[in-house]
């Protein structure tokens, strides 16, 4: 492990992060449980109920893998997969989620409740267990996310710090943002409602977006409305974060 050679310091927390294991699967699971245990959870207890998850849906490991590709290849400070599987919260909480997601759907809702707790705690993240989440998902710094109950994320969608998806008042049933593939959403910006953002759109930061954004456009300011031409890429993978007439960054 070239990160313990460079630092002996490491070597315990390589180790037992990643060298003693058998599989990524366990190594996550590891890496999961020991990030989440408290004193109503133990580590053992919390390590068992991810490995149910595990079993029960073995996408979550194979959405995992993509989610930490996808880090690699989108985030301009990293160039490996180790990093964000040790130290980025955002792809920590994610994985979290997925297993409160499984629990949720198997009729585990206080369990599953348990472990959103955690990841709010720990992690200052919160993603509703009921909430969709696809896969090669960047959750970029993550901090101060909050996503509603039935939000969905698409696959290779990008979300900067400080996002909502949340719902727009007392309301039920289905109330909360639909992120459609591709997508990316700037830092600190709010979508409300049971709105859809589109194949590809561009949230810009700071926005509060109240009406559904239209495929491959961008959109920014309070409220949100449409700025630039539209474009023909999926800037979630891209992380082209510019936008023209007029110009702005996210």
């Amino acid at each position: 492990m070239n990160a313990s050679a460079k630092d002996a310091a490491l070597t315990r927390a390589m180790n037992s992060a990643v060298l003693y294991h058998a599989s990524f699967a366990q190594a996550l699971a590891q890496r999961v449980a020991i990030k989440l245990a408290n004193h109503d959870l133990d580590h053992e207890e919390l390590l068992a109920v991810i490995a149910q998850a595990f079993v029960g849906n073995r996408n979550i490991v194979a959405d995992a893998a993509a989610d930490l590709t996808a880090i690699k290849e989108r985030d301009p400070s990293n160039t490996e997969i180790l990093t964000p599987f040790l130290y980025f919260k955002g792809f920590v909480a994610l994985q979290g989620q997925r297993v409160a997601h499984w629990l949720w759907h198997h009729d585990r809702l206080h369990l599953a409740r348990h472990i959103q707790s955690r990841i709010s705690e720990v992690f200052g993240v919160d993603i509703h267990p009921a909430a969709k989440m696809g896969r090669s998902i960047m959750l970029d710094h993550g901090s101060g996310l909050d996503i509603g109950e039935t939000a969905v994320v698409e696959d290779d969608v990008s979300i900067l710090q400080n996002v909502t998806l949340g719902g727009t008042g007392k309301e039920t049933g289905d109330r909360h943002p639909k992120v459609r593939r591709g997508a990316l959403i700037g830092a600190g910006a709010k979508i409300l409602g049971n709105i859809e953002i589109g194949v590809g759109a561009k949230v810009g930061a700071g926005s509060v977006v109240v009406n559904a954004v239209t495929a491959y456009t961008s959109v920014a300011g309070i409220p949100a409305r449409q700025v630039g031409k539209r474009h023909f890429n999926l800037p979630g993978i891209t992380m082209d974060q510019t936008l023209s007439e007029p110009e702005y960054t996210i």
